[in-house]
């Protein structure tokens, strides 16, 4: 594709956004021109104003602008112009990165094709059950649909490309960014015909430059200028409240502007939720919404806050692109987005269709640097407010409470409520107003605490404002500073201070710890020593035990020994003289050697062997021999 280098960027002022509306008029179905008026079309948007007429004429185009600068419209419009309402097919494919942009768009179309009768706009999404959208787009025209669904129903063959002659990529960057790349490069290589392409981006990254280099011919590249990036008709306020006070000053925002539908913003589901509990407890009506939450949850959540019955939506910046409910009157930006470009996502929910707006910005003082950022990224002003102090807002409840009261002056039951309190005023003799104001106090509560404000200044900001300061202000930034160096020449002052000391009573700490290690090692030395001879003294002690008892064991061992021999001696005589009596005198002579060797061994047994008395068991005594020790070589 050679895109053209024609780049047009919107400048025109409101005469000239009604006269092109205008002139656009006659290029249109009289029935589309009748629903857009109806919706509040007084003049053309930027994007709306350049990308309409050559989406008529056919051409290709890329058209950078912001969530919130009308690009639906600026590609519903000719859409629906080239529609034929007799053919009962598939002519124009609308991808959007989330089901909530997707409804939103579907929805938008189908408000703008009010009085065509015969054409079908159908939204297909993740989430929904497939056996009823594939129902659904029996004989859709339209479909707006995220990438993955769509490639889904392709291949299932319940969605055919042949009649296809419009295609439409909207906030292609944050498709991009979520990873339908492949399928959206999938979705447009699968149109067998000639067709008509529309990308439309926030930014214009190299993917997005070489998707439409691919897939478009000449496409003519429309851009709003930076600063229409805000919309003008939204008052944009910030308040500097400390992190923990920002639930309270969510809550003293909305009694005192008591807006009819808010949207709050937060950069996590878990702020969401707690943000959800806290305002169900101050008794609002109020509904979290963010990527955790089921389809059907996110459904309910969406459709209450669209028909009124929930006044407050809190969410993310992922349901932010999704969210397009009319009236929305308030913006509130609990916290200050990760991404600069998210803040005119946010902001602009309110102030549409010609309506004005509030936003309000909760940020702390450190975090002014940001605020800053988006004042120069965007070209735009945030005024710096104070919160309504509690006084006002109980004034501001207690009128709201009166007004409505008052709308049932002439109601029929009045007469009936004056005699119940005329009975009460003579119960308790007092008169009305006293009576009133209690009624009153009883409604609006007590008055509530102030909230301070987050004075912190950063070092590295100072204090120089964005657009100078008077000379009173000047003087008194230079006795601050004056007052902030000697605070801090005090500071450091007492700081050393503190370092000597702490230093001396280091030294000290160190001193006593050094005495105490030596005395404890000094004690663990002796401990150690005493133990040593202690642990000598006891092996000795064993020692001698263990020799006494051996030397007990010795003799013992020989005193059974001799008490054997003595038995066996003893056998031995009877043996003998048994024996000369038996066999006679033959046998005289050898017994008679035997007997004198015994004989000789009992003379030493008389003389040389020691007598010992054994004590046996059973208390009876015995005599036995101990033989002599054999004295060592």
């Amino acid at each position: 594709m050679e895109r053209s280098e024609e780049l047009e960027v919107y400048q025109a002022d409101e005469a000239e956004g009604e006269s092109v509306l205008k002139a656009i008029e006659g290029m249109l179905d009289e029935r589309i021109v009748r629903a857009i008026r109806e919706m509040g079309f007084e003049k053309l948007s930027p994007i709306q104003e350049q990308a309409i007429p050559y989406l008529l004429e056919g051409e290709d185009i890329i058209g950078q602008a912001q969530t919130g600068t009308g690009k639906t419209a600026a590609f519903g419009i000719p859409a629906l112009q080239k529609i034929d309402p007799e053919l009962k097919k598939l002519q124009t494919v609308i991808l959007c990165p989330t089901r909530e942009l997707a409804m939103q768009a579907a929805e938008e179309l189908r408000r703008i094709a009010k009085y065509m009768h015969g054409i079908k706009v159908i939204p297909i999404y993740g989430g929904q059950e497939i056996s009823r959208q594939i129902s659904g787009l029996r004989g859709a025209q339209i479909i707006v649909g995220t990438p993955g669904r769509v490639m889904d129903h392709m291949r299932r063959h319940t969605i055919k490309l042949d009649h296809v002659n419009m295609v439409v990529l909207d906030e292609a960057d944050e498709m991009l960014n979520m990873g339908f790349r492949e399928d959206m490069e999938l979705i447009l290589g699968q149109i067998p015909g000639e067709h008509q392409t529309a990308l439309f981006s926030a930014t214009m990254p190299k993917p997005i430059l070489e998707i439409a280099d691919q897939f478009q011919k000449d496409a003519r590249m429309v851009k709003v200028a930076a600063k229409e990036l805000t919309i003008p008709l939204v008052s944009q306020r910030y308040y500097k409240v400390k992190s923990q006070d920002k639930d309270a000053a969510c809550i003293r925002l909305l009694e005192y502007y008591q807006p009819r539908l808010c949207l709050i913003f937060c950069n996590t589901k878990v702020k969401v939720d707690e943000l959800a509990e806290v305002l169900k407890r101050a008794g609002f009506q109020a509904e979290g919404l963010h990527g955790d939450m089921s389809q059907h949850q996110r459904d309910v959540a969406m459709g209450r806050f669209r028909n009124g019955s929930t006044g407050i939506l809190i969410a993310t910046d992922v349901a932010a692109r999704g969210i397009d409910v009319e009236n929305v009157e308030v913006v509130i930006n609990y916290d200050i987005p990760q991404d600069i470009e998210y803040y005119v996502h946010r902001i602009g929910r309110t102030g549409r269709a010609g309506k004005t707006g509030r936003s309000f910005t909760l940020a702390g003082g450190r975090e002014m640097r940001r605020i800053r950022e988006i004042e120069r990224v965007c070209h735009t002003t945030i005024e710096e407010k104070k919160l309504p102090g509690a006084a006002k807002v109980l004034k501001a409840k207690a009128d709201k409470y009166l007004n409505r009261a008052w709308e049932l002056h002439e109601h029929e039951d009045m007469e009936l409520m004056k005699s119940f309190l005329q009975r009460k005023m003579d119960e308790e003799d007092c008169d009305a107003l006293e009576l009133a104001a209690v009624m009153l106090k009883l409604q609006v509560g007590d008055k509530g605490p102030e909230i301070e404000v987050d004075d912190y200044v950063s070092r590295k900001s100072g204090l120089s404002g964005r657009f100078g300061r008077s000379g009173r202000d000047k003087d008194d930034t230079g006795r601050r500073r004056r007052d902030r160096d000697e605070a801090g020449r005090r500071g450091r002052d007492k700081d050393e201070a503190g370092r000597r000391r702490r230093d001396r009573d280091e030294a000290d700490r160190s001193g006593r710890d050094r005495d105490e290690a030596g005395r404890r090692r000094r004690e663990k030395d002796e401990s150690g020593r005493r133990r040593r001879e202690k642990d000598e003294s006891g092996r000795r002690r064993r020692d001698r035990d263990e020799s006494g008892l051996r030397e007990r064991d010795r003799d013992d061992a020989g005193y059974r020994e001799q008490d054997k021999e003595s038995r066996r001696l003893g056998r031995s005589l009877n043996k003998a003289g048994s024996t000369v009596k038996e066999f006679g005198e033959e046998r005289v002579s050898r017994a008679s050697k035997r007997t004198g060797r015994e004989k000789r061994r009992h003379e030493f047994f008389e003389n040389d062997a020691r007598k010992v008395k054994d004590v046996r068991m059973d208390g009876s005594e015995q005599i036995g021999y101990a033989y002599p020790r054999k004295k060592r070589k």
